[in-house]
């Protein structure tokens, strides 16, 4: 089901004509994919320390003005859901650069592609939406301004739950946009006020374009601008006192909403408590009920050490969660045992382990541990926020990624398992699920839960079929080598879109990796002779640790882009023990 609006961006990846000219700071360049949208181009640019920024700039010259008061308004602003300006770049004489702002570039997608790619949402994600996005609307009044285009396309999510408000070219004063220009009606949810064509942007507007963006991901439809039907109607799961909160915000009569996003806030407030509401089948419309879930015994067990903000996914072990540590001020990913589990003593020492080995591999490829604790049989550990999701989350997002965009993360990747192979250390679970994206676009390694100090428990079946060797599925003893054929399986998973034996039951996976039925012929000749000696059968023909297998990789990537001269335009970082590696030219070179 999809949200039924065109779609308001257009992706590129060779870099618009109004940038060619452009003449960048020494040490940074262009990233592998921009953005057109409305009177806006959103270019990736890597700066010198190698983070992933956002260039905003104006395709048209005579909108110079509005895009310099976008980024002076925007640099003024301080919520979690607003992309503040970094820099400014205004155009001089004796520079070949600007004009052009940079902020933080979002890795994720919007509430409306989501929608299309998963379908209507649940009443729990729907809330969170209406609270912080609902939370940086009402800050924007309270400044005096509105957002003038709220939609489920202006909204970006990442994949660990951060929520993001953009299209802040329309978020100014009239006085500030060029005359009989307005947001494409098209594009979004459109209230009764603006019916006869005309754009005048108020707190009202904005407050029914959010309910509106609630109804579209409840329903997967727009909901009319004259009369709405009742929530219940289209989702009768929904819970009455919830849909009488997003009824009300739909009113086609300012005065008949709430006299602001703020008490719509309160209103939610009094409505979603700390605990979970369920709909019980066959129950009347709008009991609510509350369950012992995963998120009341959390909230019970931090107290007032970490607010919790949104699931992020669960798995047989455990859940994960999004997190802000209130001491600190900052947002982490806390993972959570399963009841079950925690009741088991050596599931505790297993989950601890995990704690103590990640906490010891300190290496920029490994996401770290910041801290273990308990409280009752609520047991947890927190460790950075992959904010862009995992391996996984990005194919199933933007589809098969070419070498140009995955080969310097497959090194990095291979530098932190070469130190974790270092000190002994076998991971043992490598899938893409495991493979985490930060901020800046590197792939991190995360989740040593079943990993092994060699010579302990080396042997036995697990791991993920569709990405472990062998030897693992047999039960049989597991060496660093193991690892790299599930090195090699990410590889071919994320230049393909499919694990490369298929994601069948174990068996069927296993017969197919023992007959070596594998197709290795869409990748070049130095890419395919690399997989196919991660992906052999017998571990002693593969690479024996993750060291020769990150030098087998440079190699190929390197003949690769020098046979085909493809050498990307933009510049990729690698990061081994503190130096840096990048393509420049036709080469490599060490910083």
């Amino acid at each position: 089901m999809s949200s039924g609006l065109p779609e308001m961006y257009r992706v590129s990846h060779e870099l618009p004509s109004h940038l060619r000219e452009w003449d960048l700071p020494p040490g940074w360049s262009w990233g592998s994919e921009g953005l057109f949208t409305q009177n806006r181009h959103y270019q990736e640019i890597i700066d010198a320390l190698g983070r992933s920024l956002s260039l905003v700039s104006a395709p048209d010259s005579a909108h110079y003005a509005w895009l310099e008061a976008e980024a002076r308004h925007l640099a003024h602003r301080n919520h979690t859901a607003m992309p503040t300006t970094y820099h400014y770049w205004a155009s001089f004489s004796q520079s070949r650069r600007g004009p052009g702002y940079l902020r933080r570039w979002i890795a994720g997608e919007t509430i409306a592609a989501r929608l299309n790619r998963m379908g209507p949402d649940d009443v729990p994600g729907v809330m969170r939406v209406m609270r912080e996005i609902g939370s940086a609307l009402s800050y924007l009044h309270d400044l005096g301004a509105v957002h003038g285009s709220m939609s489920p396309q202006t909204i970006w999510t990442t994949p660990m739950g951060r929520l993001w408000i953009i299209g802040w070219q329309w978020a100014l004063p009239l006085s500030d946009i060029p005359a009989g220009l307005h947001p494409d009606f098209r594009l979004m949810p459109v209230p009764a006020e603006w019916t006869a064509g005309a754009w005048t942007p108020t707190a009202f507007t904005d407050q029914w374009q959010l309910a509106a963006v609630c109804f579209m991901m409840l329903t997967g439809e727009a909901p009319p601008c004259d009369e709405p039907p009742p929530i219940q109607l289209l989702r009768p799961d929904c819970p009455q006192a919830v849909a009488m909160v997003i009824d009300r915000g739909l009113q086609p009569d300012p005065a008949q909403r709430f006299a602001s996003v703020a008490a719509m806030l309160r209103a939610v407030d009094r409505v979603v408590g700390s605990r979970t509401m369920v709909m019980l089948a066959g129950d009347e419309p709008g009991t609510v009920f509350t369950a012992e879930s995963d998120e009341v015994r959390l909230r019970w067990a931090l107290a007032d050490d970490y607010e919790v903000l949104a699931a992020l996914g669960s798995g047989s072990f455990g859940s994960v969660w999004r997190v802000r540590d209130l001491s600190l001020g900052r947002e982490v990913a806390l993972k959570l045992l399963h009841p079950h589990v925690a009741r088991d003593e050596r599931s505790i020492g297993r989950f601890r382990r995990e704690a103590r080995l990640a906490a010891q591999l300190a290496h920029p490829a490994i996401v770290p541990i910041f801290d273990w604790d308990s409280r009752g049989d609520v047991a947890w550990y927190t460790m950075e926020l992959a904010e862009s999701g995992s391996v996984a989350d990005l194919i199933a997002r933007s589809g098969p990624r070419p070498l140009t965009e995955i080969a310097p993360q497959v090194d990095f990747v291979l530098s932190g398992l070469a130190a974790a192979h270092s000190i002994g250390v076998i991971h043992r679970d490598l899938k893409p699920e495991n493979v985490l994206i930060d901020r800046y676009r590197r792939w991190r390694l995360a989740d040593f839960g079943i990993a092994n100090v060699t010579g302990e428990e080396i042997a036995g079946a697990s791991g993920t079929p569709a990405f472990a060797p062998p030897e693992q599925l047999l039960g049989e003893p597991q060496d660093a080598a193991a690892d790299c054929f599930s090195i090699a399986a990410i590889v071919a998973f994320a230049m393909s879109g499919t694990p490369p034996f298929g994601d069948k039951d174990a068996t069927t996976i296993l017969g197919r990796q023992m007959r070596g039925d594998v197709d290795l012929s869409p990748y070049p000749p130095e890419i395919m002779n690399w997989l196919r000696r991660g992906l052999a059968a017998a571990s002693s023909d593969r690479f024996q640790d993750a060291a020769a297998m990150q030098g087998a990789w440079r190699s190929a990537v390197q003949a690769v882009f020098e046979r085909e001269r493809q050498v990307p335009w933009w510049r990729r970082w690698f990061a081994t023990d503190g130096a840096g590696v990048a393509w420049q030219g036709d080469s490599l070179y060490t910083t």
